[in-house]
């Protein structure tokens, strides 16, 4: 019989606080002249690998929901709450950088020796969160020849090489995708509706610059081969066998009709059970968008600290920093989608068939 109930609970043992306040060596002191603000490079980056323990343990939770050949309804509403819990968590290790910038480049060259050659490259928590959201060894800016996880101890490269080689969220997401409805639904087609409808669109755009009596003639030309920029842009994923071409040249990722279901709940995310799908990839986004803040500030902060000075991992420093910033994203798929939306005005009328099958009814 358990005693749990009769057992007192005490705030600083649950947690753990005698070990957790007791986990900070300053490597300044142990070398005879402490810097001030060692103290609080430490507990910054100690902060941020507890957040990145609570990003991955609701990393896993998300995925769990996923690794089925069936994913329920409620069961994706729960995966994008674990995932916005990651969104809130982003913008708090965004924000820790401000507490990290009241010190001064001064204050940090104070012990900034002690730490070579040690750097975030090393932090295992954040490469494991790279390879569990699905960032391949090709998405990776990598500093010089080396691999990313070179810098890694050995059981830690380990650890992270095989994450790396295992099904990811994008993955799992891909294949949801990938088993979407309604883009065929009885004699409904939506890339036929949808081609129409940019075929409208833009010949409506092309009458529209061919009558502006504003423009001369050059303008005029000028604008009409933008539009057949655009025109082609649009027919490159309308046309499966032309998207196929642009994957295996490494523009896209996701199959073309997961591709395309991606397109469709954007488009018609207001119909009521394409919402919560919708809400899934705008997460995802953000989750792309907060590590390449969180990157870009990272980098800011870097500069602002060094200049033009090397980093403690080797690193060219800022510069490195921020094309990476620009570069490692996981979900650019979804990205490009907005490149193929078009106005709400124009967005092809579901089928009433189709709207009574996406809509909520009691009778």
């Amino acid at each position: 019989m358990s005693d749990s109930g009769n057992r007192q609970v005490y705030y600083h043992d649950y947690l753990q606080l005698d070990r957790l306040l007791d986990c900070q060596e300053l490597e300044s002191t142990k070398a005879g002249r402490t810097a001030h603000d060692e103290m609080l490079f430490i507990i910054v980056h100690q902060a941020y690998e507890i957040w990145f323990k609570q990003v991955l343990w609701e990393l896993d939770a998300a995925a769990r929901l996923f690794d089925s050949d069936v994913v329920e309804e409620r069961d994706v509403g729960r995966a994008v709450r674990h995932l916005e819990r990651i969104v809130e968590i982003q913008r708090v290790t965004i924000q820790q950088i401000d507490i990290l910038e009241t010190m001064t480049p001064l204050d940090f060259l104070d012990f900034r020796d002690f730490l070579i050659p040690a750097s975030g490259f090393q932090s295992v928590q954040f490469r494991l969160i790279e390879n569990k959201l699905g960032m391949r060894p090709e998405d990776r800016l990598n500093f010089g020849s080396s691999k990313y996880s070179a810098r890694l101890r050995q059981d830690h490269r380990k650890v992270v090489e095989e994450v790396e080689v295992s099904t990811s969220l994008f993955d799992r997401i891909a294949l949801w995708l990938d088993r979407t409805p309604f883009l065929r639904f009885g004699n409904y087609d939506f890339w036929s509706a949808y081609r129409g409808a940019v075929d409208e669109m833009l010949d409506h755009d092309a009458e529209a610059i061919s009558g502006n009596s504003t423009l001369s003639p050059e303008q005029i030309e000028r604008q009409l081969d933008g539009l057949a920029t655009t025109r082609k842009q649009f027919e490159a994923v309308t046309r499966e066998s032309d998207y196929e071409k642009l994957r295996a040249e490494g523009h896209f990722r996701m199959s073309h009709r997961a591709f395309t279901a991606a397109l469709l709940v954007n488009l018609y995310r207001d119909e009521p059970i394409l919402h919560v799908p919708f809400r899934l990839l705008q997460v995802l986004v953000d989750i792309d968008e907060n590590f390449s803040t969180w990157r870009y500030r990272h980098a800011l902060m870097v500069l602002r600290m060094l200049g033009a000075k090397i980093g403690t991992g080797g690193s060219s420093g800022h510069d490195y920093l921020r094309r990476v910033a620009d570069h490692n994203k996981v979900f650019r798929d979804l990205f490009r989608v907005s490149t193929f939306l078009i106005p709400r005005s124009a967005i092809p009328v579901l089928p009433e068939g189709v709207r009574a099958t996406m809509g909520f009814r009691y009778s």
